[in-house]
């Protein structure tokens, strides 16, 4: 009986093997199959458009229901297989979605530190990279049947509260900032290259940028999204919370938007049509479909109970614009929601269309895969060197210094014994954040540092980053006393802040605080204060603690965090990442209730205002902070100091602002508020060129951040100050490099007034090149109108 089983088993082992060791991607229009090659939907020189009209021609009223969902059913009378719409790669590609699954021949993938810390590079080029390393990895596991080809990322909401447990997984506080990481990833992840030569419709993979829109509240004090309701103002929505959704489809140009749980102005997003179907879709041109975040379409039934039968959620939904569900709401309902009249199965087509253009760009309809770009990558594109290199560098060049008193870099030659210690001292899974996959390999902080000192003590100090108890922290102390240096990594993980999970406090968790007290109290020679969150933290109580000799923030760091975090510790890196957030005192959470959508401040109401571009109160740090080991000198060589902005053909203008000049404005009037409709802004731009001196004795990357300062009146509302470009540029010691920046005027320097309209403001701005914690360099730019119209833009230059 015992050879019997053992005999079966040699025979079965194989085939049970047989799907893991050759696997095979899912396509239609299989060469082999004669009778589905012959459909029009099949002929690859047929327009897009034409081919997924057909193929909606053919299917059932039923067939159509199964198809508008995440999962959608297989149609073998046609050749269609099941698809799996519903995979993610935010930072990597994840197994967080049902459609990508590690296991041999590809068990991992290589995962990039948390967004909010690539986005602290202030480095567009490598945003691009990561990109296109994601997807060729992503295109790769499709091709052994380990993922599918629609990857529903980047998350694009702006990180507009400080407690927001997703603000780690986007690219900060900055509209524009936000903008740009979107464009960038976005077509790193779609654009086929050189690899396809194929026209700009194809895509290598499908990104979708996500949640749209106002979503930044997932559960803080009994409010949760399922229920919020974000009242947000014209102003507000036009300059903060949509700007990189309009981003992401006209200049990224991505295949997908994904719409939120919450309402907005009372209305479901994923059920409205103005914000799908009006502005999305008509307004901004998207080349591509339109989802909901998962269960929306149940969630606005059954929680926010916005309509009274699933069928009206479902009708409601696709009369809005929604295309594709997340969920089971469409495939259940669609077909009742039909038959009782309540939406025309012309809309159901039509959702159809758009989701089948987009797999038709994909190649998914154009045979085996094989054959076609791409189909040659596999296991041996995965985990690359070159991409796990790329990681390690996403994460040194984030990486952002706070404060030193000059004991950073820490010499290896000098520091004999090291003492490591914290509850993230040897974190691995804490490193990768939230929407991560399985890493290719892990360097934890301990593992990193123990490759530059060999007498290293580790201790812990707290069991947790709840650290709920003392117990441990003396004996974490107690190494302290006896090293050269200490490195202490404190902070966050996903039990502290994660979807779903929005932070009350701005502290340290529990007695993380008294652990870096008494450690940096102990402690015999310098204190590293190493903090790993992915949003800002309170530390004010160490900036006396004269022990605490340097402080870096790491955001979570991905699987080379501990390679990152030691090569900067000791010098074989320097760092140069800047906040793209606001460190707030704990005082601020305290005054500003989360829910609280409104950007601008308001002394009435005793509101400060949000992020750098409208907080009035005094910041821990600052936007835009982060301190380097060499000193850099900004200065500006060139720029305009006159710009005379012509207006449309009379014809042409939509809105002059001030009704008293029907005609023409006042030609000498400064404050007036010029629609931007009215002004002739093409090849309106202004270009600065700063220099940027590395006056140290290290080589190093300096980020030129340049902000705008409008005019104290003109537009009511208008912030502080606002970012309207930045640069990274390398620059070796004792070296000057030139950076130029040329600066859409009307998409730039135009403020939104109360009605959601953009206007400029005629008179003097100003220019700052540098945040406020480093030397700044400023410039004066007066904006006037002429007589003429529909002119090119004049400039008046000035060179320093």
């Amino acid at each position: 009986m015992i050879k019997k089983n053992q005999l079966l088993l040699a025979i079965l082992l194989p085939l049970l093997l047989l799907p893991l060791s050759q696997p095979a991607p899912h396509h239609a229009c299989d060469s082999t199959n004669p009778k589905t090659t012959q459909f029009p939907f099949c002929n690859t020189s047929l327009p897009y458009h034409v081919r997924a009209t057909d193929l909606v021609s053919r299917l059932t009223l039923q067939e159509k229901t199964e198809q508008l969902i995440n999962s959608a059913a297989g149609i073998p009378r046609l050749g269609l297989p099941d698809y799996e719409w519903w995979s993610e790669a935010l930072h990597g590609v994840s197994n967080s979605g049902l459609g990508v699954h590690f296991h041999d021949p590809i068990p991992a993938a290589t995962i990039f530190p948390a967004v909010i810390l690539s986005a602290a590079s202030f480095n567009v080029s490598l945003w691009y990279k990561m990109g296109e390393a994601v997807s060729t990895e992503g295109r790769a596991m499709y091709n052994l049947g380990q993922a599918g080809l629609t990857f529903w990322s980047p998350n694009v909401n702006v990180f507009r509260d400080p407690r927001w447990g997703r603000g780690q997984e986007t690219p900060g506080e900055d509209p524009m900032v936000v903008s740009l990481y979107a464009v960038n990833y976005v077509k790193g992840l779609q654009e086929v290259g050189k690899e396809g030569n194929f026209d700009a419709d194809r895509l290598k993979v499908s990104s979708c940028c996500k949640h749209y829109t106002a979503y930044d509240v997932d559960s803080w004090k009994g409010i949760d999204r399922f229920h919020f309701d974000a009242m947000v103002t014209l102003q507000d929505l036009e300059d903060t919370y949509q700007p990189p959704f309009k981003s992401c489809v006209e200049e990224g140009h991505v295949s997908c938007v994904m719409c939120s749980y919450n309402r907005v102005n009372g209305v479901p997003t994923c059920a409205d049509p103005e914000l799908l179907k009006g502005v999305i879709r008509d307004k901004w041109g998207l080349d591509g479909y339109i989802v909901s975040d998962c269960d929306s379409v149940m969630v606005y039934h059954e929680k926010m109970h916005y309509t009274e039968t699933p069928e009206d959620a479902v009708a409601l939904a696709l009369k809005a614009g929604l295309n594709k569900n997340c969920g089971f709401y469409l495939s259940n309902y669609t077909k009742n929601a039909v038959e009782l009249g309540k939406v025309e199965e012309s809309v159901v087509d039509q959702a159809l269309v758009y989701n089948y253009l987009v797999l038709m760009r994909l190649g998914f309809f154009d045979g085996d895969p094989a054959i076609l770009p791409f189909g040659k990558l596999g296991a041996s594109d995965v985990c690359s060197d070159d991409h796990q290199l790329l990681a390690l560098d996403a994460a040194k060049q984030g990486i952002v210094l706070l404060h030193n008193n000059g004991f950073l870099p820490l010499s290896p030659n000098t520091t004999k014994t090291l003492a490591v210690i914290g509850p993230n001292a040897n974190a691995t899974d804490a490193m990768l954040s939230s929407y991560a996959g399985v890493p290719c390999q892990y360097t934890s902080p301990l593992q990193g540092l123990q490759k530059y000192v060999s007498a290293v003590s580790y201790e812990k100090g707290c069991a947790n980053v709840s650290c709920s108890d003392d117990t441990l922290i003396d004996g974490a102390a107690g190494i302290s006393a006896m090293a050269d240096a200490t490195v202490l990594v404190v902070g966050h993980d996903q039990s502290i802040e994660a979807e779903d999970l929005d932070r009350v406090s701005l502290t340290l968790p529990g007695f993380q605080e008294k652990l870096v007290m008494e450690v940096a109290m102990a402690a015999k020679g310098t204190v590293i204060l190493v903090v790993m969150s992915g949003g800002p933290l309170d530390i004010s109580f160490v900036k006396n603690v004269s022990k605490i000799g340097g402080i870096l923030w790491i955001g979570y760091p991905g699987q080379a965090g501990g390679d990152a975090i030691s090569q900067v510790i000791f010098g074989d890196y320097n760092p140069g990442g800047r906040f793209p957030f606001t460190w707030y005192p704990q005082e601020y959470v305290d005054q500003v209730a989360m829910t609280d959508m409104n950007m601008r401040p308001n002394t009435t109401a005793n509101f400060p205002g949000r992020t750098y571009r409208f907080y009035t109160g005094k910041p821990l740090y600052q936007f835009g902070h982060g301190l380097s080991y060499s000193t850099f000198y900004r200065f500006i060589k060139s720029g305009p100091t006159t710009v005379l902005v012509h207006l449309l053909p009379k014809m042409e203008r939509t809105n002059i602002a001030n009704s008293k000049y029907p005609t023409m404005p006042n030609l000498n009037t400064d404050n007036q508020a010029i629609d931007i409709s009215s002004i002739n802004c093409k090849n309106l731009s202004i270009d600065i060129v700063i220099g940027v001196k590395n006056a140290g004795e290290t080589d190093g990357t300096s980020v030129v951040l340049a902000f705008w300062k409008p005019p104290r009146s003109g537009v009511r509302g208008a912030p502080r100050m606002e970012l309207v470009g930045f640069e990274r540029v390398e620059v070796k010691r004792g070296k000057t490099e030139m950076v130029g920046m040329r600066l859409d005027v009307c998409r730039r320097i135009s403020n939104v007034d109360e009605q959601g309209k953009r206007k400029l403001v005629m008179g003097l701005h100003t220019f700052v090149v540098g945040s406020s914690s480093e030397q700044q360099a400023r410039h004066h730019v007066s904006f006037r109108l002429t007589e003429t119209e529909s002119q090119a833009p004049q400039i008046v230059r000035h060179v320093a």
